[in-house]
């Protein structure tokens, strides 16, 4: 019996290496998003899978079923029905402040309703989208190897927006989990700007521009004086509360009417609305005498109470015993270098403006090479005017277009007829870049019209 390829294991510590990396591939490539962009994997691949489609929002609508299949197909062969998933959510006004996908026909509600198979729905890009993915073809991010190395994807968006604080985001990853709340855009921008004005600044100070998260289903944030220590942190519990209005109804009754829901229930509003009716038919609540959901576009839940009973005192009982009252579980944890950290407030700007440094240093270095680029060529074909007789008898007397580049390069005269041994000499001195002499064979007659020459020599 051979033993020479036989390795002796521990098995436990097998396991324990395998788990840990099974559980890193999940925390880094599928649940958490990443602290620059904001982005989990997924959402990053649809949205650059959209843009190489060119669904650009001036463009129309593309069928989610192709978007999908590009998605799953070039960069996240993890399921199509992960990929919908992570496209219906991005399309969702009540659960983003800023929609990343621009979606048509049925998506969803707030109300729970599931949205139609991938084949029937359609989307693009919306305009938020672009803050995220403008400039990407100007080298200002990395990309890498595919999951087959047959392409390329970025491994961050070029993001001029704070998505991960405006959009918030949640993820459960393999021993950790994050959820970021969402917070107004104009906020979160004027935060920005004054950290980028003054880099010690508090977070206390922070909150004067963002006070706190703002739901895109509204509501009342009641513990309000823990939320500086929560931003803190990066970690606690926020409680949301409905907001109601009492309006008067028929045979002297009065209404509660939920103008706004608690975030945790958005995608479930239905089931606030059962929990409600729950409650009153196994009269938990003995003054409520009908519940209805009058919503349209606008969420309008009525709790109608019966005659001469204590309002408040229901709304009270209301806030315990239904999710007209929830907890909002903060925990501000993102990707940083491959690894999960815990971020405060602070430390989220600060990681967005750095990025920001970084996207403008690698701008104006794209900037800059490309001036340099076109002024050498620039160089090359003013220089190319004043010789252009002799590069004329060049290409006449050479036999290839290989031929005439290496005697522009490195003027090697070999095998080419000139007219005379003076052009000869002369062209064996030649030594224009490649570059140069690239645009040089590629230059057309009509540059060499006075006006033409002029341009050349103002660019220069």
């Amino acid at each position: 019996m051979k033993t020479d390829n036989i390795i002796q294991l521990d098995f436990s510590e097998e396991m324990k290496t395998s788990y840990r990396n099974y559980a890193m591939n999940v925390i880094i490539d599928r649940a958490l998003p990443d602290v620059r962009d904001g982005l989990k994997p997924v959402q990053r691949r649809i949205l650059y899978s959209m843009t190489e489609l060119g669904l650009d929002p001036k463009k129309p609508h593309r069928k989610s079923a192709r978007i999908v299949g590009d998605t799953m197909g070039k960069y996240h062969p993890h399921g199509d029905s992960s990929i919908y998933e992570a496209l219906v959510h991005m399309a969702e006004e009540f659960s983003m402040q800023i929609p990343l996908v621009d979606g048509h026909g049925n998506f969803g509600s707030i109300d729970g309703d599931p949205p139609a198979a991938m084949r029937y729905t359609e989307a693009r890009l919306s305009e938020g989208a672009m803050a995220l993915l403008d400039n990407l073809d100007k080298n200002l991010v990395a990309f890498m190897p595919n999951f087959d190395d047959s392409e390329k994807e970025p491994k961050v968006l070029p993001a001029m927006l704070p998505n991960l604080l405006i959009n918030g985001t949640t993820g459960i990853a393999v021993g950790m989990a994050t959820n970021m709340p969402p917070h107004n855009p104009s906020e979160v921008i004027n935060a920005v700007i004054a950290y980028m004005d003054n880099p010690d600044i508090t977070v206390a100070e922070l909150m004067e521009h963002v006070p706190g998260p703002d739901f895109p289903t509204g509501g009342t944030i009641v513990n309000g004086n823990e939320l500086s220590g929560i931003y803190e942190t990066g970690e606690g519990k926020i409680k949301i509360r409905s907001n109601t209005e009492i309006e008067p109804s028929d045979g002297g009754r009065k209404n509660i009417v939920i103008t706004e829901i608690p975030f945790s229930s958005a995608g479930n509003k239905t089931k606030l609305v059962e929990s409600l009716v729950t409650l009153m038919k196994d009269k938990v609540f003995d003054e409520i005498y009908d519940v209805r959901d009058e919503s349209s576009a606008d969420v309008r839940i009525v709790i109608e109470v019966k005659k001469d009973r204590d309002i408040r005192n229901l709304l009270n009982g209301l806030y315990k015993k239904s999710p007209m009252e929830d907890t909002y579980g903060v925990n501000m944890l993102a990707i940083k270098d491959n690894q999960p950290v815990l971020f405060t407030l602070k430390t989220l700007i600060a990681e967005f403006v750095l990025f920001q440094e970084e996207l403008y240093t690698r701008q104006y270095e794209h900037l800059l090479d490309k001036a340099e680029k076109r002024q050498e060529i620039v160089n090359g074909l003013i220089r190319a005017v004043d010789l252009i007789d002799l590069i004329i008898e060049i290409l006449r007397g050479s036999t290839s277009v290989s031929q005439a580049k290496a005697c522009l390069m490195r003027g090697d005269t070999t095998d080419i007829n000139f007219k005379s041994k003076t052009s000869a000499k002369t062209a064996a001195t030649l030594n224009f870049t490649e570059r140069q002499a690239d645009a040089i064979l590629a230059m057309q007659l009509s540059k060499l019209i006075g006006l033409e020459l002029l341009k050349l020599h103002e660019e220069n």
